[in-house]
Formats: structure tokens, C-alpha cells, sequence
């Protein structure tokens, strides 16, 4: 990489050069000039992951805990620490831009991409992904916050056109992007894909460059989400720098055309280049060559770092009967879907292959001095669990068989061009290393493993594809998905539904398992999908049927036949997803029956619920113990066991407001388009905000968690830059307490919420102990709102309270603050 001069090189390059560069040469890498010395730079998706370039046969790599379980850590340093890691990831693979965090606001916990975000609360969220970029950013890996801006639904993401006042812009939805740029400098912005009344955001001159640029100063490259451009002028007179992914649908000879036509300037065009030059200059920092070759990291400092995340992340909601923590010597039931399997990540477009996973049972055993019994009680998947892991390799190793062939199964003595030994069965067929064995489209795959049956029975095969597929058992044919296809939400919204097929096996036997797949030319569906990326996918599922009242009645009984009981249960990824917003808020079929049983014949079974985004819990005043988990990453089930037996203590807080019904939450009535509108109804009354002004009940408010110790908080003093107040440890275990500072503003002129975080900090404090924090804020931003008759930032005169606890609800530390004169402001 070279550290180019960028005005000397933007002179020197032609017209063509310049509208090349504006746009990606492929899925992953910006468009080279090499007679400059300008490099293909290499982007890779995020935000909890570094995946690399390739979908197919990817790189494997770190899965950090989910958006909402890092927020709910609120340790900017352990944050910061988190986007190290992510940039020697990053550089590990070969990569300059990664593509996160990702700070958009749930504002309705229907949202898809929840499980990604930062919680309800835009200054929490800024400030933690700020911590995130610097992390990044001080290695030389471009952060890149997304996706800029109101991107907080899945449902017709291109088209929607979100209808949101300027005050709650401001205050709500561009807040954690001004706070990330503020703090972490990020070197880029990715825009999103919807309007903002009525104007895509990719064309909006005003949020891009006058808001963006002007106001706050930001000095990076704004980049298109991928497929995220609909034009080709008013793109780059909005300050749209680069279109990604290449090639070009909208920059190239198109925007030479526009600048031929008048309908362009070169100054226009030129501001775009400067700012990819820029980029480029920057990526060099790190000197990570073009074109690097991908490598795993997997480090033991890593797998450590991950694991204190993710146990930090969990949040203790209740422990009245005092049954956690747990004795490692005495017996154990573990019960429930969650926990054989690693509930890891959610999500399944932008795919990954991590290092390793850990489930809560295995890391349970490990830990255990004595008994652990097991029950499934009932399933949870919305598709039929991944088939990969259940089968054998014709080496004799976990996982199948993958035979690329160019003619389809219909020609005799045909030869694969290929193989490979797969563990995951949900992938796509994209960055193929060796697509020249294969004429374009016209492939055709054969998936090959061998299952044996652990119990005879009914089995369920499922399968979703973007293309065509049928699954045989034995020869006997399954699973059909290659007529009458249905569109499902996976696969870029490009994939079929899951089509599922049942066959009998018997227990011992060995079958042998074949999938014909081939790619979206043999699919009349996909052909007349109206998205353009079409490059074959598949996701093969599979399970015994269960009996679900005997199996709930085997968990029943388990559990009172022991005293230490843990039920593991919640969503799995495929619940919570990119490309489709939730239905509901409601546990999976079944779970609340299984819960409620298990209570009943052990009322201090530990309940350890999966999420990414808030779930009723209908039993939860039934419930004596209760941790939400999240998605944990790659050392889910260590971090689980480490907080149950309490090696760790748990110090989570809660991002986001769990309501106890979904017709409790603000946007409950905004959060469906309508013929593509989408009307941001509820204001700045976000989450908290509403919840507390309206005191309505809720499951568990923002900001809640517990400890296995107790903390005091006392002596609260007030000064003109912050807060200070001691925090005393009077229970008995060293644990961490995160204090929070609310403002409650006394006579506004303007309808606000009755508080608002504007401060926190965690601080660890050791058993019988006392310690001194300080919480600096400015006051500028904790007494402000945006005026909309002046277009600029207010802070009123009169009196605030000042609140410290340690929730958004409970009993504060109050101190009145007097602000002397309203005055103005802009900017950062």
C-alpha cells in the first residue's frame, strides 16, 4: 500500500479513471488505478464479525457477542478493546474497511436487525460504538458506523420512505452516529438504503453534506450500502463518494455520460475522488498489502477477551430465592432447546464460518464436579436445525460432501470439477476460487453425507434454497424445492421458503443422504426476483419428530428430581434476521409450556433466555431466577457457565426496555409501512423515554440488572463539568456496578421526556469496599434539545435534577442543577 500525495494523483487522473474509482471493482474491493500507485482496497462485512471476502469456503473467524449484549456491558474500554480485536481480525484477512458498527435505534422491537444494534438509547449507543471505532481506527482499519440513517426495519428497506420529525432526528436517530464521529473518528459512513420524507439518503444533500460534512465536520468517505444507489448524478452531488458493491451499476460510463450530458460538474465529482483518496492514503497505515491472502487468527488472548465480553454482557433480571450462584459439586438438570446448541448469533444473510462454538451444556459439564443430566424438552427452530453437524464425510469426518459439477445429474459418467468437506450446511455459492472450472451460472452441485439415526422415528428434512434443490434419502426422494417455490426471507429475500419432507428411520442405521442443487438460472422463481444478485444459496435442516407433551413431561419430571435445575430456551438466529422484521415479540412455540412445567416442579430453576431483542415472558413472575444470555459469540456456553457458578458476577445492564406486552411499546402502532410509509409516530419518545413519562409498567426497565452482591450509592456532589457520588460494595463477592445519570428538566418549553441518560460509568469494587466515581459530561449535551424554530441545539435556562441510580426507574441520588442562561449551539 502507498502512501499516495491525493491532490498530486487527482490530477493526474483522466475523466474515466475518476468515475471508475467512485465504484467497487467487485463484492469486496474499491476499483484500482495502478499506473497512480491507487490499490484495490478490501472491504468486509461486520458488525460482530470480520466474515472476509468469500461466502463460499470462507475464512473462519471470531464471532463476537451480539450488538445489544456488547451495549449491555456499558464498558467503553472493554468496547474499545473489542474494535482491537475486530482490526487484527481485520487484518488478518486482508481487510481495510470494515463495515460497522452498526448503531441504528430499535425503536420497535419487531425490527430484524436488532440483534445488531446498540441498544434503545442514542447516547449509550454513540458513545459505545465511538469507543468501538477508536479501538479500530488506532490499528489503521477504517471503521465504518452504519447504516446512516432511520435504517431501523427490514420491511422494504429500498423503497421505505420514513416520516420523522427533525427533533427526533436529531435527537434520537442521528445523536449515536454524531457521538461515534465525536469520539472514534471513524474513517468512514455507510448510508442506508430508505428515504427519510421523501428523498433517499444515498441522494440527500442536506444529511450527507450539510449535516454530515458541514455541521459536524466529518472528514471520511461516505459509502453506499451495497445495491444502496438509484441514480447516477444526484448521488454524487449529495456527497455520495463511493457505490459498492462493482461493478458499477450507476458510476463508469454512466457518470461520464451525465458529465458529457452538463447534468454533472467535475468538481462535484472530483469532491467524491478526493475522499477515496483519502481512504486510500489512510488504509495504508497498517500496511496491509492489495490483495492479501485471507488467514485465521484464532488466538488464546482472543478466545479469552471474547469470553469476558460475553460474560459481562449477561444480565442477572432476578435472583430472589438467592439460587444462583451455583455449587459446582452438587448435581445439575440442564433442560431446554438452547442448550446443547450454542445460540451464538443471530441473523443468517451475512454468513460466517467462526472458529469454534461452545454450547452451555458442554461448558456446564466441563465445570461440573458432579451429575449432569440433560433433557431437549421442545424445539425451538423456525427452520429445521443445520443437517451438517449431524453428518459424516465419506473420510468419516463431521460434516458432507460438496461435488461441483458443470452438466446436471441427468448425464451419465459425469466427472465433479471439484470437492470439498463442508461442516455448515446454510451457505451461498459466491467468490468460488475456482469459478473459470465452471461456464457462468451453468453449475451444478451434489451435497453427500451419511447420517445415522440415534433413534428410530419420523425424521423432518428442510430445504430453503436460492436456486432449485432435492434432497433423497437412500435414493428415496424427500424434499421437492424445485416447482412451485415460494419466496422466503433468506438469502437476500431471493430464496425460497423452506420446504420440508418426512421419512422413517430406524435407530443405528447409517443412510446416506444427496442433495441436487443448482444455481437461480434452473429457478422460475428467482429469475423474476427483481434483485440482481442472484448467485445460488442453500440451507439444508434436519431432526427426529418429537413428541412434545412427553418430552415437556420428561423435563417436568428431571427437574424435580434435582435441586440445581437450569432451563436454557429463547430464540436461535434464524428467529431474528436480516431481511425480515419479527411478527412478534413472542418465545418460540412450546417454550413458555416448558418453563412453566419446569417451575412448577422445581420453582428455583435457573431460566436463562436467548435474545437479541426484547421477548414477553409470561411466567416471569413465576420465575425466582432469571438471566437473559443473548447471543454470546463464540464462547456462548462458557460465559453462561462462568456467571451460573459464578466465576464471573454478573454485571449487565439492559440496553433496551422490556415491555410486557408488544402493544405496550411506543411504536406498537408505526411499526408496519403502509404503502411504504413509515411513520415515526412515537416522536422522541423512544423506548425508556415513553415508557417512564407515561410510568407504564414494564417486564424490565432500561438500564435493570443485578449482581450477587448489593451496591450503595451516596454523597452525591455536583460540578459544572459532571457528577461524583460514592459507590459502596455491601454484599459478599467483588462485583462491578455501572451508575447512571439521568436529567429531568423542571419547566421545558417544549414536550420532552421526564429523563433522559446523558452519563454513566462501570466501576469495579471489591467486597466491603467504598470508591470515589466521577462522571464528566458536557453540559451542553445533557440539558440540550433541537430547537426546530431556530435549527439548532437549545439548552434552556431554568432547573434540571440531576438523577444517579442505577436503572431508568428505582430510587436516585437527586441534586437540582441551575442553567443561568438559555443559550445556542451547533456542531459537535
Amino acid at each position: 500500500m502507498a502512501d499516495i500525495d491525493v491532490e498530486k494523483v487527482l490530477s493526474e487522473l483522466t475523466i474515466a479513471e475518476k468515475c471508475d474509482i467512485t465504484a467497487g471493482r467487485d463484492f469486496a474491493h474499491t476499483f484500482p488505478i495502478p499506473r497512480l500507485g491507487i490499490p484495490a482496497l478490501r472491504t468486509s462485512d461486520g458488525p460482530n464479525t470480520v466474515r472476509g471476502t468469500r461466502f463460499f469456503n470462507s475464512t473462519p473467524t471470531i464471532c463476537l457477542p451480539a450488538g445489544p449484549a456488547l451495549a449491555a456491558t456499558w464498558n467503553r474500554a472493554l468496547l474499545q478493546e473489542i474494535g482491537g480485536l475486530l482490526a487484527d481480525e481485520s487484518i488478518a484477512k486482508g481487510s481495510h474497511v470494515l463495515l460497522g458498527p452498526c448503531i441504528n435505534i430499535p425503536r420497535s422491537p419487531l425490527g430484524g436487525r436488532g440483534h445488531e444494534a446498540f441498544g434503545e438509547d442514542p447516547m449509550l449507543a454513540g458513545v459505545l460504538a465511538g469507543h468501538m471505532c477508536r479501538g479500530m481506527q488506532e490499528k489503521g482499519i477504517i471503521a465504518t458506523p452504519k447504516h446512516f440513517l432511520c435504517s431501523d426495519q427490514e420491511q422494504g428497506c429500498f423503497s421505505m420512505n420514513c416520516i420523522v420529525t427533525e427533533r427526533a432526528l436529531r435527537e434520537i436517530y442521528l445523536m449515536p452516529f454524531m457521538l461515534a464521529i465525536k469520539i472514534g473518528d471513524p474513517g468512514a459512513i455507510m448510508a442506508a438504503y430508505n428515504k427519510i420524507n421523501g428523498v433517499h439518503v444515498t441522494e440527500d444533500r442536506r444529511i450527507l453534506h450539510q449535516i454530515l460534512r458541514q455541521e459536524w465536520g466529518f472528514r471520511g468517505l461516505v459509502i453506499s450500502d451495497w445495491h444502496g444507489l438509484y441514480a447516477t448524478t444526484a448521488p454524487v452531488r449529495a456527497g455520495l463518494d463511493l457505490e459498492m458493491p462493482g461493478p458499477n451499476q450507476w458510476r463508469g460510463r454512466s457518470l461520464a455520460h451525465s458529465l458529457l450530458a452538463d447534468r454533472l460538474t467535475i468538481r462535484a465529482l472530483d469532491d467524491c475522488v478526493r475522499n477515496v483518496l483519502k481512504l486510500v492514503k489512510e488504509a495504508a497505515r497498517p500496511k496491509i498489502p492489495a490483495n492479501a491472502l485471507e488467514q485465521p487468527l484464532n488466538r488464546e488472548q482472543d478466545r479469552q477477551l471474547l469470553r469476558r465480553a460475553a460474560a459481562e454482557s449477561i444480565v442477572l433480571m432476578k435472583n430472589t430465592c438467592k439460587a444462583l450462584p451455583l455449587d459446582p459439586t452438587k448435581p445439575i438438570a440442564v433442560i431446554g432447546p438452547n442448550a446443547a446448541i450454542a445460540a451464538y448469533r443471530g441473523g443468517r444473510i451475512a454468513h460466517l464460518r467462526p472458529y469454534y462454538t461452545v454450547s452451555p451444556l458442554e461448558a456446564i459439564r466441563q465445570r461440573s464436579e458432579a451429575e449432569v443430566a440433560f433433557a431437549q424438552g421442545i424445539y425451538n427452530h423456525k427452520e429445521r436445525p443445520l443437517l451438517g453437524h449431524q453428518l459424516r464425510t465419506s473420510s468419516g469426518e463431521l460434516g458432507f460432501d460438496m461435488y461441483i459439477y458443470t452438466e446436471p445429474p441427468t448425464v451419465t459418467d459425469r466427472k465433479p470439477v471439484d470437492h470439498y468437506e463442508f461442516l455448515n450446511s446454510c451457505g451461498y455459492f459466491l467468490n468460488y476460487e475456482h469459478s473459470d472450472r465452471i461456464d457462468g451460472e451453468n453449475w451444478h452441485i451434489n451435497i453427500e453425507g451419511r447420517l445415522t439415526a440415534t433413534r428410530s422415528g419420523t425424521y423432518e428434512f428442510g430445504v430453503s434454497v436460492q436456486g432449485t434443490a432435492s434432497l433423497y434419502v437412500d435414493g428415496k426422494l424427500v424434499v421437492d424445492n424445485t416447482t412451485n417455490q415460494t419466496f422466503g426471507e433468506g438469502f437476500f429475500r431471493a430464496g425460497t421458503v423452506e420446504v420440508v419432507g418426512t421419512v422413517d428411520l430406524v435407530e443405528g442405521q447409517t443412510y446416506n443422504v444427496v442433495v441436487n442443487w443448482a444455481g437461480a438460472h434452473t429457478s422460475e422463481l428467482i429469475r423474476n426476483s427483481p434483485l440482481t444478485f442472484h448467485p445460488g444459496g442453500i440451507r439444508l435442516g434436519g431432526c427426529m419428530q418429537i413428541d412434545v407433551d412427553a418430552s415437556i413431561t420428561a423435563a417436568e419430571q428431571l427437574a424435580g428430581q434435582f435441586d440445581q435445575v437450569v432451563v436454557l430456551a429463547g430464540l436461535m438466529g434464524d428467529w431474528e434476521n436480516e431481511g425480515a422484521d419479527r411478527p412478534n415479540i413472542d418465545l418460540p412455540e412450546h417454550t413458555n409450556h416448558l418453563i412453566t412445567r419446569v417451575l412448577d416442579a422445581n420453582p428455583k430453576a435457573v431460566i436463562c433466555i436467548s435474545s437479541g431483542s426484547p421477548v414477553v415472558m409470561p411466567w416471569a413472575d413465576k420465575a425466582t431466577t432469571l438471566l437473559h444470555v443473548w447471543y454470546g459469540g463464540n464462547e456462548t456456553g462458557n460465559a453462561i457457565s462462568d456467571v451460573l457458578y459464578g466465576d464471573v458476577n454478573p454485571s449487565g445492564k439492559l440496553p433496551l426496555s422490556f415491555p410486557i406486552h408488544l402493544r405496550d411499546n411506543p411504536a406498537y402502532l408505526y411499526s408496519r409501512a403502509e404503502r411504504h410509509r413509515l411513520l415515526y409516530g412515537e416522536d422522541v419518545f423512544v423506548g425508556y423515554r415513553f415508557y417512564d413519562t407515561m410510568e407504564k409498567d414494564v417486564l424490565f426497565p432500561f438500564g435493570h440488572g443485578l449482581s450477587y452482591t448489593r451496591f450503595a450509592l451516596s454523597d452525591l456532589a455536583l460540578s459544572v463539568d459532571g457528577t461524583g457520588d460514592h459507590v459502596a460494595n455491601v454484599g459478599e463477592y467483588d462485583g462491578s456496578e455501572t451508575v447512571q445519570v439521568y436529567i429531568q428538566p423542571q419547566a421545558p418549553s417544549v414536550n420532552r421526556p421526564v429523563r433522559e441518560l446523558k452519563g454513566f460509568e462501570k466501576v469495579a469494587v471489591p467486597k466491603q469496599k467504598k470508591t470515589m466515581i466521577r462522571i464528566p459530561m458536557e453540559l451542553k449535551y445533557a440539558m440540550a434539545f433541537w430547537d426546530e424554530a431556530e435549527d439548532r441545539w437549545v439548552c434552556e435556562k431554568g432547573v434540571y435534577m440531576v438523577l444517579v441510580g442505577t436503572s431508568s426507574r428505582g430510587k436516585f441520588l437527586e441534586e437540582r442543577f441551575e442553567v443561568e442562561r438559555t443559550f445556542w449551539w451547533q456542531g459537535l
